[in-house]
């Protein structure tokens, strides 16, 4: 299992990043014991391939972590 600092250097993000998609739950999954948090990397690789897309424009919207929807 990955410490947070560890998941955000393999994923290339900050990671505050990391934080605030824990808690919009739009993230990779998660392994919470405690207050410690930590990724596998199974699950961070499954997250990574979620995201693979063929055009900017195809699937814009689906998927992006952060997104909220319109009112």
């Amino acid at each position: 299992m990955l410490k947070v600092t560890e998941a955000a250097e393999r994923l290339g993000l900050s990671i505050s990043t990391l934080n605030k998609w824990r808690c919009f739950g739009t993230g990779p999954r998660f392994v919470k014991m405690g207050s410690a948090v930590f990724y596998r990397a199974e699950d961070l690789d499954a997250f990574v391939a979620a995201q693979v897309r063929t055009s900017t424009w195809a699937g814009a919207n689906d998927n992006v972590p952060g997104k909220r929807e319109a009112a």
